[in-house]
């Protein structure tokens, strides 16, 4: 046997569907498109959210106010439970935390929320801290030094 002798197994491989091309598929002729009409065009079809003419939703419906979501501050938040990896005494910023593989990016800061527990004694310096994180961190004899 030759490399240009090898063939699938029977049954292995069948011919690609193909639209249009009649042959018992039930998709000849109009190629599931139906009788003229834009959608049975080459081409045809609408844009999304067209409404054939009509206002379409995103028009009628009322934008009113001011939404901050494009001024927003974006941080990273992160629980005291993930900075038991730290060694005791030691000092932790964004830094510190990019470079150990905790958070992968700072966006506008970090937050320090207080989920879960804090077994060691660090001096932690973040943009902002939440109250539960601040009296687990001094609990232990630490510091929450915002930056």
């Amino acid at each position: 046997m030759k490399l240009d002798e090898l063939r699938p197994a029977k049954g292995a491989s069948k011919d690609p569907y193909r639209k249009g091309r009649g042959h018992g598929s039930g998709n000849g002729k109009t190629a599931g498109r139906g009788h003229k009409g834009q959608n049975a065009r080459a081409g045809g079809g609408v844009r999304l959210g067209f409404e054939g003419g009509q206002t379409p939703l995103f028009r009628r419906i009322p934008k009113r106010g001011f939404n901050n979501k494009r001024f927003a501050d974006v941080f990273t938040e992160l629980n005291v439970s993930s900075l038991n990896v730290f060694e005791d005494g030691s000092v932790v910023t964004a830094e510190t935390l990019l470079q150990s593989g905790i958070i992968s990016k700072v966006n506008d800061g970090v937050c320090i929320l207080g989920n879960g527990e804090l077994t060691k004694k660090l001096t932690i310096k973040a943009t902002r801290f939440s109250k539960v994180a601040i009296d687990k961190i001094e609990s232990l004899g630490g510091k929450a030094e915002v930056v």
